[in-house]
Parts: C-alpha cells; sequence; structure tokens
C-alpha cells in the first residue's frame, strides 16, 4: 500500500476506515489533520477525532502547508492525510491557486515509500449550489480528488462505513 484514497459523504467512516489501515502499519504513523477550530462544535468534532487515535501516534496540525507537513514526515513513515476537504477549504479561502498545489502534494504522497493515507469527501453529488463560491469549491475539490485519485494505487468510495473499490481504467461495456 502506497497512496490510499478514501472518498465519501460526511460522517461515512471515511476516518475510521483510514485510521484501520493506519493500525495494520508495524512502524510510525503520522496523523495530519488539516481543520482549524472556527466554533465549539468544530473544537468538539476535533477532539472527538483525536481520542480515537493510538496513544503512540504522531500529530501534525497543519491547514495550509500540506506539502512541507508530508515532506517533513519519515519517508517510512505510515501517513494519514485526514482531511483534503477542510484543507481545499481553507486554501480558497486565503485565495491560493488551489489546484497546482494539490496536484504537488498528490505526487508526492504517490511517491512516498510508506503509505499515504487520503481522506476527503465527495461533495458533487447533491444539488448545484445557488451560490457561485459553493460551486467552485464543489468544482475544485471535486478536481482535487481526482488528482489523487489518478496517482493513488488504490481507492475506495466510502458508504455507511463500507468501501467500494474505485477500478483505474474501468469502462462500461456495450
Amino acid at each position: 500500500m502506497r497512496l490510499t484514497v478514501l472518498l465519501g459523504g460526511a460522517r461515512a467512516g471515511k476516518s475510521a476506515l483510514a485510521l484501520e489501515l493506519a493500525r495494520d502499519h508495524d512502524g510510525q504513523v503520522v496523523y495530519v489533520a488539516t481543520a482549524e477550530a472556527g466554533d465549539d462544535e468544530m473544537a468538539a468534532r476535533i477532539a472527538q477525532h483525536r481520542a480515537e487515535r493510538p496513544d503512540g501516534w504522531t500529530t501534525t496540525e497543519e491547514p495550509i502547508a500540506l506539502r512541507s507537513a508530508i515532506a517533513a514526515i519519515e519517508p517510512d513513515a505510515c501517513v494519514v492525510v485526514d482531511c483534503l476537504t477542510l484543507w481545499v477549504a481553507n486554501l480558497l479561502a486565503r485565495g491560493d491557486d488551489v489546484l497546482p498545489e494539490a496536484e504537488a502534494v498528490a505526487e508526492l504522497a504517490a511517491r512516498r515509500p510508506g503509505p499515504t493515507i487520503v481522506v476527503s469527501n465527495e461533495v458533487g453529488l447533491g444539488i448545484v449550489p445557488t451560490s457561485s463560491v459553493a460551486r467552485e469549491y464543489r468544482d475544485l475539490l471535486g478536481a482535487v480528488n481526482a488528482a489523487f485519485v489518478r496517482r493513488a494505487h488504490d481507492a475506495a468510495f466510502v458508504v455507511a462505513g463500507r468501501a467500494i473499490p474505485l477500478q483505474p481504467g474501468w469502462r462500461p461495456r456495450a
């Protein structure tokens, strides 16, 4: 396992599956958290995520400089990035050029010798948002997810705690 991408809706079980996969790693595990506690409810979510991680893991909180955070981790360590959804929102709020940075981070993650497990939401399955900012975010996150999945060794869509593998090169038969 090198780069694994777990996509799905909110509360679908992506993070739990990422933790399960990382627990199988014999060496060091580094959890890279991209969330920022902007309010009490988000602070409680972050605290819950922290409580679910084993004590021996290292946590790096990095809402913006994801590439630098991953590059600084020991090459053979298992990295869990949770999640691209918030990272993209953080970059977009700053006015950063998100897609080129995402392409660079995805390439770095795919080339690491140790396993990297990336979590992200799939936000393109619902209605078309009414605001241009929400449409821009939806479209941008879709492109970021695709950049990671293109480079992934394994990718799955997670629904209700179940992972559905995404197969590269799959085409429907006529």
